[in-house]
């Protein structure tokens, strides 16, 4: 297996600092935040492509992901999406004048208003689903199968216990 940035990083340390005797946790969150960082990277770009950010994406995917009639209210699109309401209120402008959600009354609260997709943001979202799938597939590929799942479990076990 060919060395990588991170080995280099590991070996100055051990040099410079030799009274550090375990590494490793270095060595694992360098690499899981190098790859978070070029996949974020890959996938801005593959949404970009289609005129959305990653911050539009996530607002619209959650709405896709709840089901019809894909409507949710900004308090809980902020929850989820641990935005302020000043910045969810931002993207729901925006993606309201790109046509991608409408704000309709909420019918349990007429205070209220709820963002909901639209035709257009639905079919843009879920084009968006299948690009960042295929941008993740192709990072995966060097990876058999087994691997991947094993990863997969891994780093759930491991999100688990930074969370907490």
């Amino acid at each position: 297996m060919a060395n990588d940035g991170v080995d280099a990083i590991i070996e100055q340390w051990r040099e410079q600092r030799p009274d550090l005797d375990d590494l490793l946790p270095m060595e694992v969150f360098g690499r899981v935040y190098r790859v978070a960082a070029a996949i974020g990277d890959r996938m801005e770009a593959a949404y970009q492509r289609l005129g959305i950010g990653r911050g539009e994406f996530d607002v619209l995917a959650t709405l896709r992901r709840s089901g019809e009639p894909y409507n949710l209210s900004p308090k809980q699109l902020s929850d989820t999406l641990m935005l302020t309401t000043g910045g969810m209120t931002g993207r729901l402008d925006k993606l309201e004048r790109a046509g991608l959600i409408a704000r309709t009354p909420d019918p349990a609260d007429r205070r209220s208003l709820r963002a909901q997709l639209t035709p257009a943001g639905r079919e843009l979202i879920d084009r968006a689903v299948a690009v960042g799938l295929q941008v993740q597939r192709e990072a995966l590929s060097r990876l058999s199968p087994a691997d991947a799942r094993h990863l997969a479990d891994l780093l759930r076990t491991l999100a688990a216990a930074v969370t907490r």
